[in-house]
């Protein structure tokens, strides 16, 4: 084969492509057989299954036709006749492949620019595959990198073998940086996208934070303190847990360091971001008091149910417990998990002496029982009237004043009136049209069953076809603010598993489905495989193979290890 480069030259231009790219050398050699094959296939026709072969030692080319047996043959280019292939190799059988020998040629200018693309091409993909794999396993990483440029915002850094990029949102606000700045940031997210593997950095996420103070920490790097939870506004305020395994290091103490040397190390990272740490605790609410740090907390009361806390705060503490724009209270609930709802004393005060009233009025009504009564249920802890018709009648009996028979004359009274209501709301559905069928759905109370009468859900279809949020309600963002929509049922204690399960019952009443489909399974996810990437097939005059091997190191060589961000890269 007649190429300019000797065959020792050729190995020399594999070995240099490799060593520049980082890249195994039989890759490079696969893809020079590869454009070789592309190649001849343009001089022998394209429906030529052709093999080239590379011998790594001495980088002697040898070009061979595969040809089919068959019985008949149809196609000479692709085909040979059984016979034939006999005289070839005697154990030669129909389906078998025989190996032509193919005589050396002259690749003309467009097939060698052709395979001087697939060259390019092959050793970008082996590029982007080791990139892919370097980075994978290192999500959670702190990078450090120079910038190479910026566009649209989003900083493009050079990792040594290729890019990454932070995202503008993933910036921490005000900060500017230009070409040639080293950075330092967190690898959150490696994905493979048509272009290549695109390494994503964050300077917001918490855990960035969090590995900054692994770094200045030694307690923590060691495993003797825990960052048990991290909150952040970017820039702004920081609220951070530790926990130590050792009594004798105080976790506080150790990540603030000497004079405050190793926080405000982590400050200085973070563009003048303030921390505040916090010891955690076990204890829901100990922990909730700290991270409210530094207001002071009067009294707390926890619902775990839903997982929402009420902070009672002296008069002069509420601002300091909100912070400017809720920022305290916001960082703090991050940071715990929970709900926080802060009131002054003065405001729960008043808030429970409304609520006494409300109860007290309730029992007053729809007892028939006069004020002392009615204020000796509410401030024993009763709230509804079911609670006083259905508790155990001793827990009544056992209020101070009352005996037996007021306890059971009470009691009488509570389910008298919550009978006559049911009376009620059974009437008011059936002037609604509601259909009887919908009573035997579980989970359905008379109440409910008018509020869905209401709203025009009148017999079992029509609960089969309203879906969950139309009955509990849902939230949804419009103008960067969060709205709640209101369901036909929000009104009520239902939770939105409870409501699945209403919508469900009904469909298989309807016929809808059967009892069986009720069975969850679960979707696969199917993986697709990443496009790939043609080059131009069209050639160029003044070009040919024998020029084009040698030229493919040196555009390989210009390349900065990975293909430029065009524009600003789509956010997910």
């Amino acid at each position: 084969m007649a190429i300019s480069a000797n065959r020792l030259e050729l190995l020399q231009i594999a070995d240099a492509v490799a060593r520049e790219k980082s890249i195994d050398r039989s890759i490079v050699i696969a893809a020079l057989e590869d454009a070789i094959q592309k190649a001849a296939r343009s001089r022998y026709g394209t429906e030529t299954e052709i093999r080239a072969e590379i011998n790594q030692k001495t980088g002697e080319i040898r070009l061979q036709r595969l040809l089919q047996v068959v019985d008949i043959v149809d196609n000479i280019s692709t085909e040979i006749a059984l016979v034939d292939a006999q005289e070839r190799n005697p154990d030669a059988t129909i389906g078998d492949f025989i190996a032509d020998p193919l005589p050396p040629l002259d690749f003309g200018r467009i097939a060698a620019q052709s395979a001087k693309q697939v060259i390019v091409q092959k050793v970008r993909e082996a590029e982007r595959d080791q990139q892919y794999d370097e980075f994978k396993d290192r999500i959670g990483e702190v990078l450090n990198a120079v910038v190479k440029r910026v566009e649209y915002g989003n900083v493009v850094v050079d990792t040594g073998k290729g890019e990454a990029i932070v995202r503008r949102d993933e910036l921490i606000p005000r900060e500017i940086f230009r070409n040639g700045d080293r950075i330092r940031a967190l690898i959150f997210d490696v994905r493979r996208e048509q272009r290549g593997p695109q390494v994503f950095l964050s300077r917001t996420h918490p855990q960035f934070m969090a590995k900054l103070f692994a770094q200045e920490v030694p307690e923590i790097y060691d495993g003797v303190i825990e960052i048990k939870a991290v909150a952040r506004d970017p820039g702004s305020r920081a609220k951070i847990a530790v926990l130590s395994s050792d009594s004798s290091i105080d976790p506080v103490g150790a990540c603030v360091g000497m004079r405050g040397s190793r926080v405000q190390a982590v400050v200085g990272e973070l563009q003048g971001e303030k921390i505040d740490i916090i010891p955690w605790n076990d204890d829901a609410a100990t922990f909730i008091v700290n991270a409210l740090q530094p207001a002071e907390v009067a009294k707390v009361v926890l619902d775990e149910d839903s997982e929402r806390i009420e902070v009672v705060v002296p008069n002069d503490q509420l601002s300091l417990a909100i912070g400017r724009r809720g920022q305290n209270v916001r960082l703090a609930s991050q940071l715990t998990g929970w709900g926080i709802d802060i009131m002054t004393e003065a405001e729960e005060s008043e808030r429970r002496q409304k609520e006494f009233q409300v109860r007290s009025d309730l029992f007053q009504n729809t007892l028939n029982v006069d004020e002392m009564v009615s204020q000796l249920l509410a401030s024993e802890g009763f709230t509804s009237v079911e609670e006083v018709a259905y508790v155990d009648i001793d827990e009544i009996s056992s209020i101070e004043g009352f005996d037996e028979d007021t306890a059971d004359e009470i009691q009488a009274r509570a389910r008298e009136y919550l009978e006559e209501q049911e009376a009620k709301l059974a009437e008011e559905r059936r002037q609604l049209g509601v259909s009887d069928e919908l009573v035997q759905v579980p989970g359905l109370t008379s109440a409910m069953l008018v509020a869905l009468g209401k709203d025009e859900i009148k017999n079992m279809e029509d609960l089969a076809g309203c879906a969950a949020d139309d009955l509990v309600g849902w939230t949804e963002r419009k103008d960067k603010e969060t709205i709640r929509v209101e369901g036909t049922l929000s009104g009520f204690d239902l939770s939105r598993a409870d409501a699945e399960g209403i919508v469900m019952a009904a469909r298989v009443a309807a016929g809808w489905i059967s009892a069986e489909d009720l069975i969850e399974v679960s979707d696969e996810e199917l993986e697709l495989s990443d496009d790939d990437i043609e080059g131009d097939e069209e050639g160029f005059e003044g070009e040919t193979f024998d020029e084009t091997v040698v030229d493919v190191e040196e555009e390989l060589a210009q390349e900065s290890g990975a293909e430029d961000v065009k524009g600003e890269p789509s956010s997910e």
